[in-house]
């Protein structure tokens, strides 16, 4: 469990977010005071099949206790100049356990505002649970209508449809042709006022500090007032699934025990999971567990995918690969991770396969060179957790082969191998690795050639390949064993004497020499084209120029094209993305080459595990709460960025504990003929 205490530090301007998801891609969020300050923030913002992708369709609530002449309120707005209500934070404690919980207080009046989406029910639940209330108390609730794509921002207009439907404590409202309706009613006997009426100019400061158009119109349908006194639960429902409304009413209180029994098995599971890990790290374990849920989805249409990060990535192909062996395979969730991988696999093209995903999981982009190869080590972890050979190579071995062939013959973007074995791919105009980030459309860090880490994935991938081919009983490649030549072609090509590291791309004949952490990858794969000299200089480096307190820098702070601050509009925001940023999801690949290089191997992981603990005890209250960002600046004090809940960030936090012994997550020595992690035994290939 998570606890802020407001009382303790009260601050006018709390910016730290929470997020609780619906299973689908659905979500709500918002800061701990309900005061957004993003376009995404939302209380219901669901994922759609018509019209498809994320609709914030209520924005927020803003709710209050009336008791005589004075009313509290639990929520809080941003208008130009003015902050709504004034005066102290409406909000006292906040607590994440089974859910997010805000608790206020009045006088002698307590509320716990609890907010809860069930599993694929397509409804929020938002319980107040009040003790201590005057007689001739009344419950306020004003909700917020949006009803735009998640990208977007409303404005007050004459197309919507501002009649709202009395129904049972509560109302129905459609305004747009084409949108589904919500059906809005409370648990005890209420009265709804219609009110029909646009509040202008929501003000969200995070929107104006990244460059964007921050202020919006919310439509008002009306008030729902609920009479309460002494101690007494009320719970507001918002629904937007119309088969659900007109088969079955949902009985809030039953939608609220099944799910948080439902959670309550995930917990317990965890518990027990995680039992023999250091104490100092089962909440944080925890945390991180709870957190990997959130990225597992199920599609409106009922396809398994991975969401890359809360509130505004999709499902991404990359990003889905290298979470997998995190989110699934570390946690026992092999089963979810086999149906996702065989979802990617499905639509491999060419050797390609999809780079990015609609809402509704049709693959929309193939426009990488790594996803390709970060499949091979997604199958790699799996068959490693399984050992299930009759598996992969009933479900995963005909993709790896087309992709081996089909990248060793040339393929789309440039993509293929040259004459010694390296893997080229690009051009001046394309960005097919993970530092894709474009101003202007020209790539900001441009790695058209020979990237390092796409060759040492390239590598990996052949090896294993080769040892499957055997294991099968079939010939690897049709025109002989390019991994002799590889290995020393990569060792020729990237190692760069002066600075005793890896350059990060070969292009027409040059190294760039840029210190990079897309090195670790030679080391921390399966299989490794250097000698263990090289290997800990690898390390080294990497450690001594790029690791900080909560990631690897993606530039040495010692280029010239260093950018330590990620802040500012797009095009500022895109110039440091790669340049600098601290992205956390290399903590994975440092942490497994680490181990792989240490003289003391025990030592490595408890000097490692005090990092975790450093880190993610300050960080899991300092942003998205029970999550992990996705970049922080370069520069000290190192603020966190990005979308506040990031897939693999995640992911690789829960791998780097397993790699580190914790009990219940993956851990052991690979199948076959792949390296135990840590050990120091002969490079494989070579």
């Amino acid at each position: 469990m998570i606890r802020i205490d407001f009382r303790e530090i009260r601050s006018p301007d709390d910016t730290r977010e929470w997020l609780e998801s619906d299973g689908q891609g659905g979500y709500a969020s918002s800061t701990l005071e309900h005061r957004h300050t993003r376009r995404y923030h939302g209380l219901l913002v669901a994922n759609l099949r018509t019209p498809e992708g994320r609709h914030v369709l209520l924005s927020k609530l803003e709710d209050s206790i009336q008791v005589g002449e004075e009313e509290h309120f639990l929520s809080a707005h941003r208008y130009p100049g003015v902050l709504f209500p004034q005066g102290y934070p409406v909000l006292d404690e906040f607590l994440l356990d089974t859910c997010p919980r805000f608790i206020s207080r009045s006088g002698k009046t307590t509320v716990k505002k609890s907010i809860l989406i069930p599993r694929g029910k397509g409804t929020l639940l938002v319980r107040y649970e009040i003790e201590r209330c005057p007689k001739g108390g009344i419950l306020r609730l004003k909700p917020f209508l949006a009803f735009r794509g998640y990208h977007e921002l409303s404005h007050k207009n004459p197309f919507l449809r501002d009649r709202a439907e009395e129904i049972e404590n509560g109302f129905r409202i459609e305004p747009y042709a084409g949108m589904p309706p919500l059906y809005i009613r409370t648990s005890r006997q209420s009265r709804f006022t219609p009110s029909p009426v646009w509040y202008n100019r929501f003000q969200y400061t995070e929107e104006r500090e990244r460059g964007f158009d921050w202020e919006e119109d919310l439509f008002l349908p009306g008030i729902l007032e609920v009479p309460v006194e002494g101690k007494c639960t009320v719970i507001l429902s918002v629904c937007f699934n119309g088969e659900t409304m007109r088969h079955h009413v949902p009985n809030s209180a039953t939608l609220w025990k099944n799910e948080t029994a439902r959670r309550g098995r995930n917990r317990a599971a965890d518990t027990k999971r995680i039992g023999g890990a250091p104490e100092e790290d089962r909440d944080i374990l925890s945390s991180l567990l709870d957190a990997g849920r959130s990225f597992l989805i199920t599609t409106p249409s009922g396809r398994p995918a991975v969401i890359a990060g809360y509130p505004w990535f999709g499902s991404w192909g990359r990003d889905t690969l290298i979470s997998l062996p995190g989110l699934c395979f570390c946690t026992g969730r092999i089963a979810e991770g086999i149906e996702i991988l065989t979802e990617i696999g499905r639509h491999e093209r060419d050797g390609l396969l999809p780079n990015f995903f609609s809402a509704d999981g049709v693959p929309e982009a193939y426009n990488t060179v790594d996803s390709s190869l970060w499949y091979f080590r997604a199958v790699q972890e799996l068959l490693r957790v399984s050992g299930d050979r009759t598996m992969i190579r009933e479900r995963f071995w005909p993709v790896m082969k087309r992709i081996v062939r089909s990248f060793m013959e040339g393929t789309q973007f440039g993509i293929g191998m040259d004459r010694e074995g390296l893997l080229h791919a690009g051009d001046g105009r394309t960005a097919l690795t993970w530092m894709d980030a474009t101003v202007g459309e020209v790539p900001v860090t441009p790695r058209d050639g020979c990237p390092v880490e796409i060759n040492a994935l390239w590598y990996n991938a052949l090896c294993f390949t080769r040892d499957l081919a055997a294991e099968f009983g079939e010939s690897a490649f049709s025109g002989g064993d390019p991994i002799p030549l590889l290995s020393r072609s990569f060792r020729d090509v990237f190692w760069n004497p002066l600075n005793g590291c890896l350059g990060d791309v070969f292009r027409e004949g040059v190294l760039d020499a840029a210190v990079r952490p897309n090195q670790i990858f030679a080391v921390s794969l399966p299989f490794s084209p250097l000698e263990p000299a090289e290997q800990a200089s690898v390390v080294r480096a990497v450690r001594e120029q790029l690791l900080t307190t909560c990631g690897l820098r993606t530039l040495s702070p010692a280029d010239p094209a260093y950018r330590g601050r990620y802040r500012g509009d797009p095009a500022q925001r895109d110039g440091a993305y790669h340049q600098g940023t601290v992205w956390p999801w290399l903590l994975g690949a440092f942490g497994e080459a680490a181990l792989r290089v240490a003289e003391n191997q025990e030592r490595e992981k408890e000097h490692l595990r005090q990092y975790l603990r450093t880190f993610l005890s300050k960080h899991l209250s300092e942003a998205g709460i029970g999550s992990v960002s996705e970049v922080f600046d370069g520069d000290a004090p190192h603020r966190p960025g990005g979308c506040i809940a990031q897939a693999w960030s995640v992911a690789e936090l829960i791998r780097l504990y397993a790699l580190l012994g914790t009990r219940g997550t993956c851990s052991g020595s690979p199948q076959g003929s792949e390296r135990v992690p840590g050990s120091k035994n002969e490079t494989s290939g070579t």
